[in-house]
């Protein structure tokens, strides 16, 4: 039985909200994953392993990150009181952390000594190389030729840190690709190596593996914005590339009807261009890196490169759960283009003098249209899901600045 169509407890046994997900992989891959579902479940049910988790994230992450009131933000709107949810506060500067460090426990857990991973925007491959200095474990990172000519910081960390950088040239040099060459290592390193995914994609038990880790962002927001203000939020906000943040946010708030979950994807360029990142809006059904979801892909199937000024927001799929939150309705899913991104980046550095990763700046431009239109009573809470040190440099170049 496959998950209904407005049950979202999911996925079930074999790995599938509604029609979404699965494990479509080839057979030598097969063992490795019913391994990391077995210690998985078991890790689950393992109360040493949760506090364990819990004691990294609060004395190596510095969990919980604060739900800030952006006041100045909030004037400028107008309309809604605008929260932010700051896990760009976290060790690293991003939300990846959070799932490095359950998926790295897992990994010792299994007795894996190599853990590989891909990156896009880098904060994944920092959080990984981070983990695997902290616990001792060999880490190679892939990550596309051209993300890697525009997050040289990042590039930078990560060796810092230990861990080997391989270019990916192949296809369009992004994360697509390398996600591709992660899983061929994979294959290949069947005995000794854990494939460390970044978000809430790939073959099961990976979505909702990442999901769960990533829920602790959910979690902490319900606490703190009753404690903030005595009641549940109207709507949450956050982007959406793979979407890891997003659901980490949304997933304790599935079942509360009156709270409304908006999504935001890349536009690019403007979704009618054909150079934007928008699997939802402007994708269909298909099977990628292992699941079924909404994918960027021509009348063969064939992927279409995806574009977006964000290297985290840059891919041609999106996660099986908000594939299957789209169908149901429960999440809404808009989009922002490349321009209301970087309007949205200087915003909120000259009101909040916090400089948001590009990611979160999509949801950010989001907040500025929609928090207007809201009454002064409404509560909006947008995840700023990562820092934006990595982008000063493709935001000046976008700006026509020389630094």
């Amino acid at each position: 039985m496959t998950s209904s169509r407005n049950d979202f407890s999911g996925p079930d046994a074999r790995g599938h909200f509604g029609i979404y997900g699965g494990r479509y992989v080839a057979e030598t891959l097969m063992p490795l994953l019913l391994e990391v579902e077995k210690a998985y479940d078991a890790a689950k049910a393992d109360p040493a392993f949760q506090r364990e988790l819990e004691y990294y994230f609060t004395h190596y992450t510095g969990r919980p990150s604060p739900l800030y009131y952006a006041q100045r933000i909030t004037e400028h709107c107008g309309g809604a009181k605008v929260y932010f949810k700051r896990d760009e506060l976290n060790h690293t500067g991003a939300h990846k952390i959070n799932n490095c460090i359950g998926q790295a426990l897992l990994a010792k857990r299994l007795g894996k000594k190599r853990i590989i991973a891909e990156t896009g925007a880098g904060q994944h491959g920092v959080a990984t190389a981070t983990v695997c200095a902290l616990f001792g474990l060999e880490c190679i990172i892939y990550m596309g030729a051209r993300d890697i000519e525009r997050q040289s910081p990042n590039v930078f960390r990560m060796k810092l840190l230990g861990a080997q950088v391989v270019p990916v040239e192949s296809g369009s040099r992004t994360l697509k690709d390398a996600m591709n060459e992660a899983l061929r290592d994979w294959v290949s390193r069947v005995d000794d190596t854990l494939y460390l995914i970044g978000t809430a994609a790939g073959p099961h038990p990976y979505p909702a593996m990442v999901r769960d880790f990533q829920s602790v962002i959910g979690r902490e927001t319900r606490e703190q914005i009753m404690q903030a203000e005595g009641r549940l939020p109207d709507t949450l906000v956050a982007c959406i590339g793979g979407g890891s943040n997003a659901i980490g946010l949304f997933h304790p708030f599935l079942h509360d009807e009156n709270v409304a979950l908006v999504g935001v994807e890349a536009a690019g360029h403007g979704v009618e261009s054909g150079a934007h990142a928008a699997s939802l809006a402007k994708g269909s059904p298909g099977v990628l890196h292992g699941s079924r979801t909404y994918l960027l892909q021509d009348d063969d199937g064939q992927i279409l490169e995806a574009h977006s000024i964000s290297a985290g927001l840059d891919y041609p799929g999106i996660g099986p759960e908000h594939a299957f939150l789209h169908d149901t309705g429960r999440v809404r899913y808009v989009t922002a283009t490349d321009t209301e991104a970087l309007d949205a980046f200087q915003r909120c550095a000259k009101l909040e003098g916090i400089l948001p990763a590009l990611e979160p700046s999509h949801a950010l431009a989001h907040v500025l249209t929609l928090a207007p239109t809201l009454p002064r009573d409404h509560l909006l809470v947008m995840n700023l899901c990562g820092r934006g040190d990595k982008d000063i440099f493709t935001v000046a170049a976008a700006l026509g600045i020389t630094l």
